[in-house]
């Protein structure tokens, strides 16, 4: 089934995609505390800050894995916000793959990696994620990040592209970056 999947990254929310990603959003996050309103999520794309970027069947078009992703200004890196991949199809490689896909879009764009935020406390779902990331390439920072709005703790793993110039181990930093996308994400909804 993977083998069949289309990549597309789109900008906007003005397209055949957008529904079946939201449902499948809602179908991955289903506790609304823990994921952005889909006004927050639209928002980032009438701003220019939002990338959908999704998996699809080549034969029914069916939405397989999706990510919400967005540029971050003032560094030439893709923060990747949510990944999902159906729960059905959990398991065959999607999430790999779109992990790959993203990362070719990044390059063809000149940035230097990808980011990514993980919580941080060592349960068995967080470490499933995390070794996840870690198949994909991804380093963990050592910093752990505290957010005043969510209670859970978080730390950043990086994908960098260039070995001889690589995103920055500083966690602090990189939850600057971070925390810059999401407030731009939530000013004025």
């Amino acid at each position: 089934m993977t083998s069949s999947a289309t990549f597309r990254t789109v900008t906007d929310t003005n397209n055949e995609l957008w529904p079946a990603a939201l449902e499948l959003y809602h179908e991955a996050f289903p506790d609304v505390k823990g994921r952005k309103p889909d006004r927050i999520i639209a928002g980032m794309f009438g701003e220019g800050q939002g990338l959908l970027h999704a998996l699809t069947d080549g034969e029914s078009g069916e939405v397989q894995a999706i990510a919400f992703t967005g540029v971050l200004s003032g560094a030439k890196v893709i923060l990747i916000d949510y990944l999902a991949v159906r729960a059905s199809l959990r398991g065959r490689g999607l999430g790999r793959r779109l992990v790959r896909e993203i990362e070719g879009e990044a390059r063809r764009r000149s940035l230097d990696g990808l980011l990514i935020e993980v919580e941080a406390e060592a349960t068995p779902d967080n470490l499933a994620r995390i070794r996840f990331w870690e198949r994909c390439g991804f380093r963990p920072t050592e910093y752990v990040h505290s957010y005043i709005w969510v209670p859970e703790p978080y730390r950043a793993m990086t994908l960098s592209f260039d070995s001889d110039n690589p995103l920055p181990a500083d966690g602090k930093k990189l939850f600057k970056w971070i925390t810059g996308f999401h407030e731009r994400a939530f000013r004025r909804r």
